[in-house]
């Protein structure tokens, strides 16, 4: 096996816990939504999910663990896909919000700022920002 083929393993092994962790999101509140599923199709597609992959993490999203990327911005981009999925049907129950409380805390934020990253996250995708916008006012906030 060569040095590349370990990279891809792990790499897709890394979207794969992914969007196990998105689908667990979803199916957080009991259903998925058609918004929600719509959302969770797509993301397939971009993280090169394959058919067969699709169904055993929709069968199971418990099976694969979350891997948190090293690089901040990479955890943000992940916080914004979670974050989405979360509020996807537009509604916020407490149920969602410790959801994303556990897997933030997952992606490696800290427990003692994790609280203020989510509410700051969903406030911004209550204002309907895009990737880039989410990403500059999370790694601004404090300033």
């Amino acid at each position: 096996m060569s040095i590349s083929d370990l990279f891809d393993s792990g790499f897709k092994n890394r979207n794969k816990g992914h969007f196990s962790a998105i689908v667990r999101v979803a199916l957080s509140d009991g259903a998925i939504t058609p918004e929600e599923k719509e959302f969770i199709d797509r993301l397939a597609r971009n993280l090169e999910i394959s058919k067969d992959e699709y169904e055993e993490i929709m069968d199971n999203p418990m099976k694969y663990p979350i891997n948190p990327p090293y690089l901040y911005i990479h955890r943000l981009e992940r916080l914004y896909d979670l974050a989405r999925m979360v509020y996807a049907d537009h509604v916020l129950g407490p149920k969602q919000k410790e959801i994303l409380t556990k897997f933030s805390l997952a992606l490696g934020f800290t427990p003692s700022n994790v609280h203020y990253i989510v509410d700051k996250a969903l406030s911004l995708l209550v204002l309907n920002v895009d990737l880039d916008t989410f990403l500059f006012e999370m790694q601004h906030m404090n300033k």
